[in-house]
Protein backbone atom coordinates (compact mmCIF):
# COMPACT_ATOMS: atom_id res chain seq x y z
CA UNK A 1 0.00 0.00 0.00
CA UNK A 2 1.44 3.37 -0.97
CA UNK A 3 1.95 6.14 1.54
CA UNK A 4 -1.11 8.44 1.74
CA UNK A 5 -0.33 12.00 0.80
CA UNK A 6 -2.22 15.23 1.43
CA UNK A 7 0.76 17.48 0.89
CA UNK A 8 -0.64 19.48 -2.00
CA UNK A 9 -1.80 22.32 0.26
CA UNK A 10 -2.16 22.73 4.03
CA UNK A 11 -5.91 23.44 3.83
CA UNK A 12 -6.49 20.37 1.68
CA UNK A 13 -4.60 18.28 4.20
CA UNK A 14 -6.61 19.80 7.04
CA UNK A 15 -10.06 19.01 5.63
CA UNK A 16 -9.01 15.44 4.89
CA UNK A 17 -7.44 15.00 8.31
CA UNK A 18 -10.56 16.39 10.03
CA UNK A 19 -12.93 13.94 8.32
CA UNK A 20 -13.72 10.72 10.24
CA UNK A 21 -12.04 7.59 8.86
CA UNK A 22 -13.70 4.86 10.97
CA UNK A 23 -17.01 3.03 10.95
CA UNK A 24 -19.97 4.52 12.81
CA UNK A 25 -21.84 1.75 14.62
CA UNK A 26 -24.33 2.34 17.41
CA UNK A 27 -23.19 5.94 17.85
CA UNK A 28 -19.51 5.03 18.28
CA UNK A 29 -16.61 5.46 15.88
CA UNK A 30 -14.66 2.22 15.65
CA UNK A 31 -12.05 0.51 13.52
CA UNK A 32 -12.96 -2.26 11.13
CA UNK A 33 -12.34 -5.89 12.05
CA UNK A 34 -8.61 -6.62 12.23
CA UNK A 35 -8.02 -2.88 11.67
CA UNK A 36 -8.48 -3.33 7.90
CA UNK A 37 -8.26 -0.16 5.80
CA UNK A 38 -8.17 0.90 2.16
CA UNK A 39 -6.95 3.97 0.31
CA UNK A 40 -9.09 6.84 -0.92
CA UNK A 41 -7.66 8.26 -4.14
CA UNK A 42 -7.56 11.79 -5.49
CA UNK A 43 -8.67 11.24 -9.13
CA UNK A 44 -6.97 14.44 -10.26
CA UNK A 45 -3.54 13.09 -9.29
CA UNK A 46 -3.99 9.33 -8.96
CA UNK A 47 -2.41 9.54 -5.50
CA UNK A 48 -3.87 8.47 -2.15
CA UNK A 49 -5.54 11.07 0.06
CA UNK A 50 -5.90 8.91 3.15
CA UNK A 51 -7.05 5.50 4.38
CA UNK A 52 -10.46 4.62 5.79
CA UNK A 53 -11.87 1.57 7.55
CA UNK A 54 -12.57 -1.43 5.33
CA UNK A 55 -15.60 -3.10 6.92
CA UNK A 56 -16.06 -6.87 7.01
CA UNK A 57 -19.41 -8.69 6.76
CA UNK A 58 -19.34 -9.03 10.57
CA UNK A 59 -18.97 -5.25 10.85
CA UNK A 60 -21.98 -4.83 8.59
CA UNK A 61 -24.09 -7.16 10.69
CA UNK A 62 -23.02 -5.28 13.82
CA UNK A 63 -24.22 -2.06 12.21
CA UNK A 64 -27.53 -3.69 11.28
CA UNK A 65 -27.91 -4.97 14.83
CA UNK A 66 -27.41 -1.42 16.13
CA UNK A 67 -30.05 -0.09 13.71
CA UNK A 68 -32.49 -2.85 14.67
CA UNK A 69 -31.98 -2.17 18.38
CA UNK A 70 -32.62 1.56 17.93
CA UNK A 71 -35.65 1.15 15.66
CA UNK A 72 -38.44 0.91 18.26
CA UNK A 73 -37.43 4.00 20.22
CA UNK A 74 -36.75 6.00 17.08
CA UNK A 75 -40.14 5.14 15.61
CA UNK A 76 -41.72 6.56 18.78
CA UNK A 77 -39.61 9.72 18.66
CA UNK A 78 -41.75 12.86 18.20
CA UNK A 79 -42.01 13.79 14.51
CA UNK A 80 -41.33 17.43 15.32
CA UNK A 81 -38.01 16.55 16.97
CA UNK A 82 -37.06 14.28 14.06
CA UNK A 83 -37.61 17.27 11.81
CA UNK A 84 -35.66 19.59 14.10
CA UNK A 85 -32.64 17.27 13.98
CA UNK A 86 -32.69 17.44 10.19
CA UNK A 87 -33.08 21.21 10.32
CA UNK A 88 -30.12 21.57 12.66
CA UNK A 89 -28.05 19.31 10.38
CA UNK A 90 -29.02 21.50 7.41
CA UNK A 91 -27.78 24.57 9.24
CA UNK A 92 -24.47 22.93 10.21
CA UNK A 93 -23.89 21.86 6.60
CA UNK A 94 -24.44 25.40 5.38
CA UNK A 95 -22.03 26.78 8.01
CA UNK A 96 -19.34 24.32 6.89
CA UNK A 97 -20.10 24.74 3.23
CA UNK A 98 -16.57 25.59 2.05
CA UNK A 99 -14.76 22.79 3.88
CA UNK A 100 -17.32 20.20 2.79
CA UNK A 101 -17.04 21.43 -0.80
CA UNK A 102 -13.27 21.10 -0.81
CA UNK A 103 -13.44 17.64 0.75
CA UNK A 104 -15.81 16.53 -2.01
CA UNK A 105 -13.58 17.95 -4.75
CA UNK A 106 -10.56 16.13 -3.35
CA UNK A 107 -12.17 12.69 -3.21
CA UNK A 108 -14.43 12.88 -6.28
CA UNK A 109 -12.69 15.33 -8.60
CA UNK A 110 -15.52 17.66 -9.57
CA UNK A 111 -14.56 21.36 -9.70
CA UNK A 112 -15.01 23.35 -6.53
CA UNK A 113 -17.85 25.40 -8.03
CA UNK A 114 -19.80 22.20 -8.68
CA UNK A 115 -19.01 20.80 -5.24
CA UNK A 116 -20.43 23.97 -3.71
CA UNK A 117 -23.60 23.50 -5.74
CA UNK A 118 -23.90 19.91 -4.56
CA UNK A 119 -23.43 20.79 -0.90
CA UNK A 120 -26.30 23.27 -1.20
CA UNK A 121 -28.41 20.70 -3.07
CA UNK A 122 -27.61 18.04 -0.45
CA UNK A 123 -28.53 20.31 2.44
CA UNK A 124 -31.86 21.13 0.82
CA UNK A 125 -32.98 17.51 1.16
CA UNK A 126 -32.57 17.81 4.92
CA UNK A 127 -34.50 21.08 4.95
CA UNK A 128 -37.26 19.60 2.77
CA UNK A 129 -37.70 16.43 4.81
CA UNK A 130 -37.45 18.31 8.10
CA UNK A 131 -40.75 19.86 7.03
CA UNK A 132 -42.24 16.56 5.80
CA UNK A 133 -41.62 14.81 9.14
CA UNK A 134 -44.71 16.46 10.66
CA UNK A 135 -46.89 15.90 7.58
CA UNK A 136 -47.18 12.11 7.69
CA UNK A 137 -50.91 11.70 7.37
CA UNK A 138 -53.50 8.96 7.64
CA UNK A 139 -57.25 8.55 7.17
CA UNK A 140 -60.45 7.90 9.09
CA UNK A 141 -63.68 7.04 7.32
CA UNK A 142 -67.04 5.36 7.72
CA UNK A 143 -67.31 1.98 6.00
CA UNK A 144 -69.69 1.95 3.02
CA UNK A 145 -72.30 -0.13 4.88
CA UNK A 146 -72.19 2.22 7.88
CA UNK A 147 -71.47 -0.51 10.45
CA UNK A 148 -67.81 0.19 11.04
CA UNK A 149 -64.95 2.58 10.59
CA UNK A 150 -61.70 2.55 8.62
CA UNK A 151 -58.56 3.81 10.32
CA UNK A 152 -55.49 4.12 8.09
CA UNK A 153 -52.06 4.70 9.65
CA UNK A 154 -48.66 5.46 8.13
CA UNK A 155 -45.82 3.87 10.09
CA UNK A 156 -42.05 3.55 9.54
CA UNK A 157 -41.13 0.50 7.50
CA UNK A 158 -38.23 -0.36 9.79
CA UNK A 159 -34.44 -0.57 9.55
CA UNK A 160 -33.23 0.49 6.10
CA UNK A 161 -30.13 -0.37 4.10
CA UNK A 162 -28.92 2.56 1.99
CA UNK A 163 -26.29 2.32 -0.75
CA UNK A 164 -25.02 5.47 -2.44
CA UNK A 165 -22.84 6.13 -5.54
CA UNK A 166 -19.63 8.09 -5.96
CA UNK A 167 -20.83 10.76 -8.37
CA UNK A 168 -22.87 12.79 -5.86
CA UNK A 169 -21.27 11.66 -2.62
CA UNK A 170 -23.31 13.80 -0.25
CA UNK A 171 -26.56 14.56 -2.07
CA UNK A 172 -27.34 10.92 -2.74
CA UNK A 173 -26.91 10.35 0.98
CA UNK A 174 -29.15 13.17 2.17
CA UNK A 175 -31.78 12.17 -0.41
CA UNK A 176 -32.06 8.79 1.37
CA UNK A 177 -31.14 9.64 4.97
CA UNK A 178 -33.50 12.64 5.08
CA UNK A 179 -36.74 10.73 4.45
CA UNK A 180 -35.58 7.77 6.54
CA UNK A 181 -35.04 10.01 9.58
CA UNK A 182 -38.24 11.95 8.96
CA UNK A 183 -40.28 8.74 8.67
CA UNK A 184 -38.82 7.21 11.84
CA UNK A 185 -36.56 4.61 10.24
CA UNK A 186 -33.09 3.70 11.44
CA UNK A 187 -30.54 2.88 8.77
CA UNK A 188 -27.17 1.51 7.74
CA UNK A 189 -25.58 3.40 4.87
CA UNK A 190 -22.76 2.17 2.67
CA UNK A 191 -21.15 4.95 0.57
CA UNK A 192 -19.21 4.20 -2.61
CA UNK A 193 -15.68 3.09 -1.84
CA UNK A 194 -14.22 5.88 -4.01
CA UNK A 195 -15.93 8.68 -2.03
CA UNK A 196 -16.50 7.76 1.63
CA UNK A 197 -15.24 10.99 3.22
CA UNK A 198 -18.26 13.16 2.41
CA UNK A 199 -20.62 10.58 3.93
CA UNK A 200 -18.50 10.17 7.05
CA UNK A 201 -18.44 13.95 7.49
CA UNK A 202 -22.23 14.01 7.06
CA UNK A 203 -22.69 11.35 9.74
CA UNK A 204 -20.59 13.39 12.14
CA UNK A 205 -22.79 16.42 11.45
CA UNK A 206 -25.96 14.43 12.20
CA UNK A 207 -24.50 13.27 15.50
CA UNK A 208 -23.71 16.89 16.36
CA UNK A 209 -27.29 17.80 15.43
CA UNK A 210 -28.57 15.39 18.07
CA UNK A 211 -29.36 12.20 16.17
CA UNK A 212 -29.59 9.38 18.75
CA UNK A 213 -27.08 6.54 18.74
CA UNK A 214 -27.82 3.75 16.29
CA UNK A 215 -30.28 5.70 14.14
CA UNK A 216 -27.64 6.15 11.43
CA UNK A 217 -24.77 3.71 11.04
CA UNK A 218 -22.05 4.07 8.40
CA UNK A 219 -19.96 1.22 7.01
CA UNK A 220 -17.24 1.85 4.42
CA UNK A 221 -15.76 -0.97 2.39
CA UNK A 222 -13.79 -1.70 -0.74
CA UNK A 223 -16.09 -4.66 -1.48
CA UNK A 224 -19.75 -3.63 -1.47
CA UNK A 225 -21.11 -7.04 -2.48
CA UNK A 226 -19.44 -9.02 0.29
CA UNK A 227 -20.47 -6.45 2.88
CA UNK A 228 -24.08 -5.86 1.84
CA UNK A 229 -25.37 -9.30 0.85
CA UNK A 230 -25.37 -10.74 4.41
CA UNK A 231 -27.28 -7.69 5.64
CA UNK A 232 -29.80 -7.91 2.81
CA UNK A 233 -30.43 -11.59 3.52
CA UNK A 234 -30.40 -11.21 7.31
CA UNK A 235 -34.08 -10.49 7.93
CA UNK A 236 -33.76 -7.57 10.35
CA UNK A 237 -33.66 -4.97 7.57
CA UNK A 238 -37.02 -4.15 5.99
CA UNK A 239 -36.00 -1.63 3.34
CA UNK A 240 -33.30 -1.37 0.67
CA UNK A 241 -32.58 1.86 -1.22
CA UNK A 242 -29.87 1.85 -3.88
CA UNK A 243 -28.53 4.37 -6.38
CA UNK A 244 -26.13 3.00 -8.97
CA UNK A 245 -25.88 0.92 -12.11
CA UNK A 246 -28.73 -1.16 -13.46
CA UNK A 247 -26.60 -4.31 -13.49
CA UNK A 248 -25.89 -4.03 -9.75
CA UNK A 249 -29.49 -3.03 -9.08
CA UNK A 250 -30.76 -6.26 -10.66
CA UNK A 251 -28.52 -8.32 -8.34
CA UNK A 252 -29.72 -6.40 -5.29
CA UNK A 253 -33.36 -6.89 -6.24
CA UNK A 254 -32.73 -10.64 -6.51
CA UNK A 255 -31.06 -10.72 -3.11
CA UNK A 256 -33.80 -8.63 -1.49
CA UNK A 257 -36.51 -10.99 -2.75
CA UNK A 258 -35.54 -13.61 -0.16
CA UNK A 259 -36.69 -11.36 2.72
CA UNK A 260 -39.26 -9.49 0.57
CA UNK A 261 -37.68 -6.14 1.34
CA UNK A 262 -39.34 -2.91 0.31
CA UNK A 263 -37.05 -1.76 -2.50
CA UNK A 264 -36.19 1.59 -4.08
CA UNK A 265 -33.86 1.59 -7.07
CA UNK A 266 -32.48 4.67 -8.84
CA UNK A 267 -30.51 3.10 -11.65
CA UNK A 268 -28.86 3.94 -14.96
CA UNK A 269 -29.93 6.32 -17.68
CA UNK A 270 -29.50 6.97 -21.38
CA UNK A 271 -31.07 10.38 -21.69
CA UNK A 272 -32.00 11.72 -25.13
CA UNK A 273 -31.68 15.46 -25.72
CA UNK A 274 -33.95 16.49 -28.61
CA UNK A 275 -33.65 19.85 -30.37
CA UNK A 276 -36.43 20.64 -32.84
CA UNK A 277 -36.05 23.03 -35.75
CA UNK A 278 -38.11 25.74 -34.02
CA UNK A 279 -36.07 25.69 -30.81
CA UNK A 280 -34.28 28.71 -29.40
CA UNK A 281 -30.76 27.52 -30.27
CA UNK A 282 -29.01 29.69 -27.72
CA UNK A 283 -31.25 28.34 -24.98
CA UNK A 284 -30.79 24.81 -26.29
CA UNK A 285 -27.00 25.12 -26.19
CA UNK A 286 -27.18 26.55 -22.67
CA UNK A 287 -29.37 23.62 -21.65
CA UNK A 288 -27.07 21.15 -23.37
CA UNK A 289 -24.09 22.45 -21.41
CA UNK A 290 -25.97 21.88 -18.16
CA UNK A 291 -27.42 18.52 -19.13
CA UNK A 292 -24.11 17.21 -20.49
CA UNK A 293 -21.39 18.85 -18.41
CA UNK A 294 -22.94 18.94 -14.95
CA UNK A 295 -20.69 16.78 -12.79
CA UNK A 296 -18.27 16.26 -15.72
CA UNK A 297 -21.01 14.24 -17.43
CA UNK A 298 -20.84 11.68 -14.63
CA UNK A 299 -24.54 11.75 -13.80
CA UNK A 300 -27.40 9.36 -14.49
CA UNK A 301 -29.37 12.40 -15.67
CA UNK A 302 -26.65 13.50 -18.11
CA UNK A 303 -27.71 13.99 -21.72
CA UNK A 304 -26.34 10.87 -23.38
CA UNK A 305 -27.68 11.18 -26.94
CA UNK A 306 -28.23 14.43 -28.81
CA UNK A 307 -30.85 14.32 -31.59
CA UNK A 308 -30.91 17.62 -33.47
CA UNK A 309 -33.13 18.47 -36.41
CA UNK A 310 -31.24 18.38 -39.71
CA UNK A 311 -32.09 22.03 -40.43
CA UNK A 312 -30.25 23.26 -37.33
CA UNK A 313 -27.78 20.47 -36.53
CA UNK A 314 -24.80 22.28 -38.05
CA UNK A 315 -25.38 25.50 -36.13
CA UNK A 316 -26.08 23.63 -32.89
CA UNK A 317 -22.94 21.47 -33.16
CA UNK A 318 -20.78 24.50 -33.94
CA UNK A 319 -22.06 26.49 -30.96
CA UNK A 320 -21.85 23.53 -28.58
CA UNK A 321 -18.31 22.69 -29.70
CA UNK A 322 -17.25 26.30 -29.21
CA UNK A 323 -18.58 26.26 -25.64
CA UNK A 324 -17.13 22.83 -24.83
CA UNK A 325 -13.66 23.60 -26.20
CA UNK A 326 -13.45 26.78 -24.10
CA UNK A 327 -13.87 24.94 -20.79
CA UNK A 328 -10.85 24.99 -18.51
CA UNK A 329 -9.63 21.53 -17.45
CA UNK A 330 -7.63 20.78 -14.34
CA UNK A 331 -7.52 19.92 -10.68
CA UNK A 332 -10.71 21.51 -9.42
CA UNK A 333 -9.53 23.06 -6.15
CA UNK A 334 -9.60 26.60 -7.59
CA UNK A 335 -12.53 28.60 -8.93
CA UNK A 336 -11.02 28.93 -12.41
CA UNK A 337 -11.35 25.21 -13.22
CA UNK A 338 -14.55 24.07 -14.95
CA UNK A 339 -13.81 20.41 -15.82
CA UNK A 340 -12.21 17.97 -13.43
CA UNK A 341 -11.10 14.36 -13.90
CA UNK A 342 -13.20 11.26 -14.30
CA UNK A 343 -13.50 9.16 -11.16
CA UNK A 344 -10.90 6.48 -11.90
CA UNK A 345 -8.86 4.66 -14.53
CA UNK A 346 -11.70 2.27 -15.38
CA UNK A 347 -14.09 5.10 -16.22
CA UNK A 348 -11.43 6.88 -18.27
CA UNK A 349 -10.84 3.68 -20.21
CA UNK A 350 -14.54 3.24 -20.87
CA UNK A 351 -15.02 6.77 -22.23
CA UNK A 352 -11.96 6.38 -24.44
CA UNK A 353 -13.33 3.12 -25.85
CA UNK A 354 -16.79 4.57 -26.52
CA UNK A 355 -15.39 7.52 -28.48
CA UNK A 356 -13.06 5.24 -30.47
CA UNK A 357 -15.98 2.96 -31.35
CA UNK A 358 -18.06 5.88 -32.66
CA UNK A 359 -15.15 7.24 -34.74
CA UNK A 360 -14.51 3.79 -36.21
CA UNK A 361 -18.18 3.71 -37.27
CA UNK A 362 -17.92 7.05 -39.07
CA UNK A 363 -18.55 9.74 -36.46
CA UNK A 364 -16.65 13.02 -36.87
CA UNK A 365 -14.82 14.61 -33.94
CA UNK A 366 -15.62 18.34 -33.86
CA UNK A 367 -13.66 19.01 -30.69
CA UNK A 368 -11.87 16.94 -28.06
CA UNK A 369 -11.72 13.19 -28.48
CA UNK A 370 -8.56 12.58 -26.46
CA UNK A 371 -7.06 12.75 -22.99
CA UNK A 372 -4.61 15.53 -22.09
CA UNK A 373 -1.07 14.83 -20.97
CA UNK A 374 -0.26 14.61 -17.27
CA UNK A 375 -1.48 12.88 -14.14
CA UNK A 376 -5.07 12.13 -13.23
CA UNK A 377 -8.02 10.71 -15.12
CA UNK A 378 -8.85 13.65 -17.36
CA UNK A 379 -10.66 13.55 -20.71
CA UNK A 380 -11.17 16.58 -22.91
CA UNK A 381 -14.75 17.81 -23.47
CA UNK A 382 -15.80 16.22 -26.75
CA UNK A 383 -18.42 16.83 -29.44
CA UNK A 384 -19.00 14.33 -32.24
CA UNK A 385 -21.37 14.62 -35.18
CA UNK A 386 -22.97 12.09 -37.53
CA UNK A 387 -22.88 9.49 -34.77
CA UNK A 388 -24.53 6.24 -35.93
CA UNK A 389 -27.58 5.25 -33.89
CA UNK A 390 -26.10 1.78 -33.30
CA UNK A 391 -22.78 3.02 -31.90
CA UNK A 392 -21.92 2.21 -28.30
CA UNK A 393 -22.08 5.93 -27.48
CA UNK A 394 -25.82 5.90 -28.12
CA UNK A 395 -26.62 2.55 -26.54
CA UNK A 396 -24.47 2.67 -23.37
CA UNK A 397 -24.35 5.19 -20.53
CA UNK A 398 -21.28 7.37 -21.20
CA UNK A 399 -20.64 8.97 -17.79
CA UNK A 400 -18.16 11.41 -19.26
CA UNK A 401 -17.83 14.79 -21.05
CA UNK A 402 -18.81 13.50 -24.49
CA UNK A 403 -21.73 14.81 -26.60
CA UNK A 404 -22.65 12.58 -29.58
CA UNK A 405 -24.94 14.34 -32.09
CA UNK A 406 -27.22 12.59 -34.58
CA UNK A 407 -29.51 14.46 -37.02
CA UNK A 408 -33.23 13.70 -37.43
CA UNK A 409 -35.97 14.95 -39.73
CA UNK A 410 -39.39 14.19 -38.23
CA UNK A 411 -41.05 14.04 -34.82
CA UNK A 412 -42.29 10.47 -34.89
CA UNK A 413 -38.92 9.00 -35.79
CA UNK A 414 -37.02 10.93 -33.14
CA UNK A 415 -39.48 9.96 -30.41
CA UNK A 416 -39.19 6.33 -31.47
CA UNK A 417 -35.39 6.37 -31.37
CA UNK A 418 -35.40 8.31 -28.07
CA UNK A 419 -37.56 5.59 -26.51
CA UNK A 420 -35.58 2.72 -28.07
CA UNK A 421 -33.59 1.93 -24.93
CA UNK A 422 -34.04 -0.18 -21.80
CA UNK A 423 -33.60 3.00 -19.75
CA UNK A 424 -36.23 5.61 -18.92
CA UNK A 425 -34.85 8.02 -16.37
CA UNK A 426 -34.99 11.44 -18.03
CA UNK A 427 -35.47 12.98 -21.47
CA UNK A 428 -34.87 16.54 -22.63
CA UNK A 429 -36.51 18.46 -25.46
CA UNK A 430 -36.31 21.98 -26.82
CA UNK A 431 -39.12 23.50 -28.87
CA UNK A 432 -41.14 26.72 -28.94
CA UNK A 433 -44.29 24.95 -30.15
CA UNK A 434 -46.55 24.47 -27.10
CA UNK A 435 -48.61 21.68 -28.61
CA UNK A 436 -45.49 19.78 -29.69
CA UNK A 437 -43.94 20.31 -26.26
CA UNK A 438 -46.88 18.69 -24.49
CA UNK A 439 -47.36 15.99 -27.13
CA UNK A 440 -43.74 14.87 -27.09
CA UNK A 441 -43.48 15.13 -23.29
CA UNK A 442 -46.38 12.69 -23.00
CA UNK A 443 -44.88 10.29 -25.54
CA UNK A 444 -41.37 10.14 -24.09
CA UNK A 445 -41.02 7.00 -21.97
CA UNK A 446 -39.16 8.48 -19.00
CA UNK A 447 -39.86 9.26 -15.37
CA UNK A 448 -38.75 12.87 -15.83
CA UNK A 449 -38.72 15.33 -18.73
CA UNK A 450 -36.70 18.52 -19.02
CA UNK A 451 -38.81 20.78 -21.23
CA UNK A 452 -36.67 23.71 -22.40
CA UNK A 453 -34.58 23.07 -19.29
CA UNK A 454 -31.26 21.28 -18.85
CA UNK A 455 -31.58 20.36 -15.16
CA UNK A 456 -34.46 18.39 -13.63
CA UNK A 457 -33.12 17.57 -10.15
CA UNK A 458 -34.90 19.38 -7.31
CA UNK A 459 -35.43 18.23 -3.70
CA UNK A 460 -39.07 19.32 -3.89
CA UNK A 461 -39.80 17.17 -6.97
CA UNK A 462 -40.08 13.38 -7.35
CA UNK A 463 -36.93 11.86 -8.86
CA UNK A 464 -36.97 8.47 -10.56
CA UNK A 465 -37.39 6.57 -13.78
CA UNK A 466 -39.27 3.93 -15.73
CA UNK A 467 -38.20 0.62 -17.28
CA UNK A 468 -34.68 -0.43 -16.22
CA UNK A 469 -33.96 2.98 -14.71
CA UNK A 470 -35.49 2.00 -11.42
CA UNK A 471 -38.32 1.58 -8.96
CA UNK A 472 -39.85 4.19 -6.69
CA UNK A 473 -39.22 7.90 -6.32
CA UNK A 474 -36.94 10.05 -4.18
CA UNK A 475 -37.56 13.63 -3.14
CA UNK A 476 -40.75 15.63 -3.31
CA UNK A 477 -43.89 14.82 -1.35
CA UNK A 478 -43.68 11.15 -2.34
CA UNK A 479 -40.08 10.67 -1.21
CA UNK A 480 -41.04 9.86 2.36
CA UNK A 481 -43.56 7.23 1.19
CA UNK A 482 -40.67 4.89 0.35
CA UNK A 483 -39.93 4.63 4.10
CA UNK A 484 -43.51 4.17 5.29
CA UNK A 485 -45.91 1.25 5.50
CA UNK A 486 -49.70 1.63 5.34
CA UNK A 487 -51.66 -0.07 8.14
CA UNK A 488 -55.43 -0.44 8.00
CA UNK A 489 -57.42 -0.93 11.20
CA UNK A 490 -61.01 -2.14 10.81
CA UNK A 491 -63.16 -0.83 13.67
CA UNK A 492 -66.44 -2.60 14.32
CA UNK A 493 -69.27 -2.45 16.79
CA UNK A 494 -70.26 1.13 16.04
Amino acid sequence: MSTPTTEQHPREAAVVDDAPKQLLIGGKWRAASQDATYEVEDPSTGRALCEVADASPDDGLAALAAAAEAQHDWAQHPPRERGEILRRAYEIIMRRHEDLSLLMTLEMGKPLTESRAEITYAAEFFRWFSEEAVRIGGDYATSPNGTGRFLVMRQPVGPALLITPWNFPMAMGTRKIGPAIAAGCTSVIKPAHQTPLSMLALAEILMEAGLPDGVLNVVTSRSAGKLMEPMIRDGRARKLSFTGSTSVGRKLIEQSAEQVLKVSMELGGNAPFIVFDDADLDAAVDGAMLAKMRNIGEACTAANRFYVHADVVGAFAERLAERMSALRIGRGVTDRIEVGPLIDADQLGKVTELVADAVDRGAEVVTGGSRPDGDGYFYTPTVLTDVPVDSRLTTEEIFGPVAPITPFTDEDSVVDVANATEYGLVSYLYTRDLQRALRVSERLDAGMVGLNQGVVSNPAAPFGGTKHSGLGREGGKVGIDEFLETKYVAIGGL
